[in-house]
């Protein structure tokens, strides 16, 4: 059975609390489920800025979009998750990745690892996080982590911290199959420097991906929830000519883009086809977005169905 439609919201003033309290509450006015915020050197912390948004809702789930892992020590990172947790009453969603932009590392002189021992700390600093979400405890030795902690010292209030997970390659993607509460396609390829562009954006590469998540899953894959990251969007019916700009903008053919996820452009019964199609296709039902007002038809369209 297909999982309903639920909507998130990638944007936000997170430098300024009366104005993300303004935005919070629009954002859950509108029927999206949760407001994410980001992880990057040179903009706000992703941590402080979404118990502002909790706690100026009722329902919304928070969570940032996506950790850099390697700007994390799995302890104490755990400790921050926890406490933020129960300040907002368990409507964390604690999003996950493993870093990728060298620049930002080089700003601060953090050395970011090759791609093979990144991916390696990833997945140890999942199993650290989880054991201690999980149990207050953690009694873990690997290649990058070693952390013996009886007690965490701070619990969360859900019974479960959901993780979720974003990337493209193979073995993040089996790394989530494992620890994944949400897995989120996101079609992006890294180029020289860590420099994200749409190389994954072809319908093809997703489908490869979520055969991977099934395969790396197992009896698991009927509890991870599926979701896109999509990068434009337009809703109304000059959508023929806002295509046109987004296949100059991306660079890609239009029959891609009118195919990927990661772009939805058409009438409003346009783009819940699609999204009808893609859940169907690819067992998507979580779609993350940063136009809210103008996505808003849609969720009201097809949330909850």
């Amino acid at each position: 059975m297909a999982r309903p439609f639920r909507f998130a919201v990638q944007t936000g003033p997170f430098d300024d609390a009366e104005a993300l309290t303004v935005f919070a509450r629009e954002v859950e006015s509108l029927g999206y489920d949760e407001l994410y915020s980001y992880d990057h050197i040179g903009a706000v912390d992703p941590f402080a800025p979404l118990v502002v948004a909790a706690l100026a809702t009722e329902r919304l789930r928070v969570g940032p979009l996506v950790l850099n892992n390697e700007f994390h020590q799995p302890a104490l990172l755990a400790r921050t998750a926890a406490t933020v947790d129960r300040l907002i009453g368990g409507r964390l969603v604690l999003g996950w990745g493993t870093g990728y932009m060298q620049s930002e590392h080089d700003a601060i002189g953090l050395e970011l690892r090759a791609p093979g021992p990144r991916v390696t700390r990833f997945a140890e600093s999942l199993a650290v996080v989880r054991s201690l979400l999980d149990t207050g405890a953690a009694d873990f030795d690997g290649e990058h982590h070693h952390v013996h902690l009886a007690d965490l010292g701070v619990r969360p209030a859900a019974e479960r911290v959901p993780f979720l997970i974003g990337g493209h390659g193979r073995r993040v993607v089996s790394i989530a199959g494992r620890f994944a509460d949400i897995f989120q396609f996101t079609g992006l390829h890294h180029g020289e420097g860590g420099v994200p562009n749409g190389g994954g954006f072809a319908i093809e590469e997703v489908e490869e991906r979520s055969r991977w998540l099934t395969e790396a899953a197992g009896e698991r894959d009927v509890d991870i929830e599926r979701s896109i990251l999509v990068q434009a969007t337009y809703v109304g019916d000059d959508a023929d000519a806002k295509l046109d700009g987004f296949v100059e903008r991306f660079g890609m053919p239009r029959e891609l883009l009118e195919a990927t996820p990661f772009v939805l452009v058409g009438s409003l019964q346009q783009v819940v086809e699609k999204l009808e199609g893609l859940r169907e296709r690819l067992g998507v039902s979580h779609v993350t977005i940063r136009d809210v007002q103008g996505v808003a038809p849609v969720v009201e369209a097809l949330a909850g169905r």
